[in-house]
């Protein structure tokens, strides 16, 4: 399938900037996707080699268990977390999900500081940090469990990254041509994300097991 025909049916993606962000990471992902399907070499563009370079390493850290839940998932499953992940550019090699996550509530904080004090850069700048999330030692897969290791349940995750990150986005957008109603207005759908993603993905956060 062509990159432009899979572009053209991210149409409820409405910010035009994220549909630029979103096409360029599919193309990314199509000409990487060896790193999951085949071991062959890669006729890869400039910045494709580290990406490639990055979800190979990823793989490696990986036990056996979850390596091979990994590369048995769908053509269709893998290009869209390929396609998620080359939308990031900060990979950490320490930071685990939990504190990620932590970043990312703070950056959230920082948005919401940015609205009520009607700074529009603060705004914007907090709001890109967010959508540009660090990605956690050995990505993300590790940190979802064995048992959301499908091709079932990985499909909702472009969804969640198009309500939290792909709405950063949009607010960023919002508050740089000073329009912090509208980016106020985006407050909302990226908590509704979060909190959905976290229904799918993560348990009750500091639960006890030594409690009846």
């Amino acid at each position: 399938m062509k990159v432009e025909r899979i572009c053209a049916d991210e149409s409820s993606i409405r910010s035009s900037k994220l549909m630029g962000l979103r096409c360029s990471a599919i193309a990314a992902a199509m000409i990487v996707g060896s790193v999951f399907i085949a071991s062959g070499a890669v006729a890869a563009e400039p910045g494709m080699d580290e990406l490639k370079q990055v979800m190979q390493g990823q793989l490696e850290m990986m036990k056996p268990e979850l390596r091979t839940k990994v590369e048995g998932l769908s053509t269709d499953t893998k290009m869209s977390l390929m396609a998620i992940l080359a939308m990031h550019s900060r990979y950490s090699e320490r930071a685990t999900m939990r504190q990620v996550m932590t970043e990312v509530l703070s950056d959230f904080q920082s948005i919401l500081a940015g609205i009520m004090t009607d700074n529009p850069e603060h705004t914007a700048d907090a709001a890109r940090r967010l959508a540009n999330h660090r990605i956690p030692v050995g990505g993300l897969l590790p940190y979802l469990g064995l048992e959301n290791i499908s091709d079932e349940r990985l499909s909702i995750l472009t969804g969640f990254n198009d309500s939290v990150e792909g709405n950063a986005l949009k607010l960023a957008a919002a508050a740089d041509s000073g329009d912090m109603a509208m980016a106020a207005s985006l407050v909302g759908p990226i908590a509704t994300g979060c909190v959905a993603c976290h229904g799918v993905f993560r348990s009750q956060p500091g639960v006890s097991d030594l409690l009846r």
